[in-house]
Parts: structure tokens; C-alpha cells; sequence
């Protein structure tokens, strides 16, 4: 039972990042009464961005070549960790901060006014989500449980509910960042990648995938792995990790809806709503543990 659950969960890791953000595409555009591309449209760019040769600016060097492949080779890392859980999930934020250590530097390697004003922004949402998200990490990793109670329900969704603040930020969702847009005002992500093409996009975008289907999986396998009722007694943990992926899927349905409904923000208003949700995580857990 036990090879049967590692050989499904080796399908998942290899299919789940194909579908994933398509899904979160398809249900945006049926959202704005709009056709939109297919469930697998990611991959077909990906695969067309990969036969192309990347086109590198006048000051780019060691980021422009070492940074893409880098992130993406992180971010399989990373999917692997919440796939097959073959070691602690603390050690995702270092990976995280490589990721960023590199897009960074490729930003600003390139020398453009977009690039640092990418950089920047990125920086602050860095500032601001790492917290909330290596203390969620923190609580994720403990022995914490929750019972089927009212209590216990209202308790672990408000705790999901913080933890998917810091992956909107983290995934460069709404509304702390807007994927969709091409305004200079608006854009964060977008601008630090405005210098790529070709292969070098095909390995940004490949990661990004990998990333969101990481958080999507992790935020259900918490909710799940703390609850009283133990799945992996009913046929060696299959059904769980079927809980697991199903319920990644109804979030990328909702994703999918709230990046069509939702709008970025004002940049004032990201540290406040940060500070305020680390705050509250910090609250939570004292009631918790009372």
C-alpha cells in the first residue's frame, strides 16, 4: 500500500503544476463571461517559450544566465518537499529567499527603471508576508489539533484564512500584485521580468506554476493533517492525499474567481493589512494554546 501511495503521489507531482493554473485561468475568464484559454494553455506556452533562444540586455551577465534555471530548479525542490514531505516544511522560506535573491538580482541587472521599481516592491511584500508566512510554517509543523467542533472549525479556518494572506502575496495574486496588468503603476512581478524571453521566461513561468500549486497543496495538507480525524488509517494515506489534491483544485476554482472579482490596492495599504494579520496569527495562537 505503501509503494502504491508514493506511485500516486509521483503522478501528482508530475501532473498537478500542468492543470493547476490553468484551471485558475479558465475559471477568471468563465468569471468575465469569457471563453479563455484551455485547462493546459500553460504548457503549451511553456513548451513554445522553451524552443525559443532568449534575447539578454547590453549589461546582463551572471543573474541573466544562472538566475532562471536556479529558480526553477528551487521551485521543484520546493514542490517536491509538499508532494512527498521527505523533509520539514521550515526549510521551504530559505528557498523562497533564494528564488527572490535571484529574480531580484535579475532585475536589477538589466539596469532598467522598470526592473528597480519591481525590485522595490518586491522587496516591501517580502518584508511584510515572511512573517506571516514562517509562523504559519511554525504552527503547520507542530502536533496541534483541532477538534469537529464549532470551536475548533471557526479557529482552523481563521488560521487558513491568514496563511492564504501571505500566499496571495507570495504568488503574486490580487491584491497585493495583479499578473493581468502591463501598467507601470500597477505591476510588481511583471516588471522584474519585463527583460526575459525565450527560454530564460519559459523557466520564470515554469517556476511560478510549480510555486502555486506548492502553496495550493500546503494550505490544504495543514488544514487537513491537524484535524482529530486521522485519513491515513483508511488505505495507508491514499485517501488523504485524494482530500489533499481535490481540495487544491477547489481553491484554484476560487483563485480563479477572486483574481476576476478583485483589484490590486494601494501600496500604503499592504504593510497595514500585513501588520494587522501578523498580529491577529499572533493573537490566534494565544487563544489556541489557552
Amino acid at each position: 500500500m505503501e509503494y502504491l501511495n508514493y506511485f500516486i503521489l509521483s503522478i501528482y507531482f508530475v501532473l498537478f503544476p500542468l492543470f493547476l493554473g490553468g484551471i485558475i485561468r479558465k475559471t477568471r475568464a468563465r468569471s468575465q463571461s469569457r471563453r479563455g484559454p484551455g485547462v493546459l494553455q500553460n504548457l503549451y506556452d511553456f513548451l513554445r517559450l522553451w524552443q525559443k533562444n532568449p534575447i539578454d540586455g547590453p549589461n546582463s551577465a551572471l543573474f541573466a544566465e544562472n538566475a532562471p534555471i536556479t529558480i526553477f530548479l528551487s521551485s521543484i525542490i520546493v514542490w517536491s518537499i509538499v508532494t512527498f514531505e521527505w523533509t520539514s516544511i521550515l526549510i521551504i522560506p530559505f528557498f523562497l529567499a533564494l528564488q527572490r535573491m535571484c529574480i531580484l538580482g535579475f532585475a536589477m541587472e538589466t539596469g532598467t527603471s522598470f526592473g528597480g521599481l519591481g525590485t522595490s516592491r518586491e522587496l516591501l511584500l517580502a518584508i511584510c508576508s515572511e512573517p506571516i508566512l514562517i509562523m504559519s510554517l511554525l504552527v503547520a509543523q507542530s502536533k496541534l489539533q483541532v477538534g469537529f467542533n464549532w470551536l475548533g472549525i471557526l479557529m482552523g479556518m481563521l488560521f487558513l484564512g491568514a496563511f492564504m494572506v501571505a500566499i496571495l502575496a507570495e504568488i503574486a495574486k490580487p491584491p497585493f500584485d495583479d499578473p493581468r496588468t502591463h501598467l507601470e503603476l500597477t505591476m510588481v512581478h511583471e516588471a522584474m521580468l519585463l527583460e526575459a524571453s525565450g527560454r530564460t521566461l519559459a523557466y520564470f513561468e515554469g517556476a511560478a506554476q510549480l510555486k502555486i500549486a506548492s502553496f495550493l497543496v500546503l494550505l490544504m495538507r495543514v488544514g487537513i493533517e491537524h484535524t482529530n480525524f486521522d485519513f491515513r488509517i483508511l488505505f495507508g494515506g491514499i485517501l488523504e492525499n485524494l482530500a489533499v489534491y481535490i481540495g487544491a483544485i477547489f481553491l484554484a476554482v476560487f483563485l480563479g474567481y477572486w483574481e476576476a472579482r478583485s483589484v490590486r490596492r494601494k501600496w500604503i495599504w499592504v504593510p497595514e493589512i500585513m501588520g494587522m494579520t501578523f498580529l491577529f496569527l499572533l493573537v490566534l495562537g494565544t487563544l489556541i494554546k489557552i
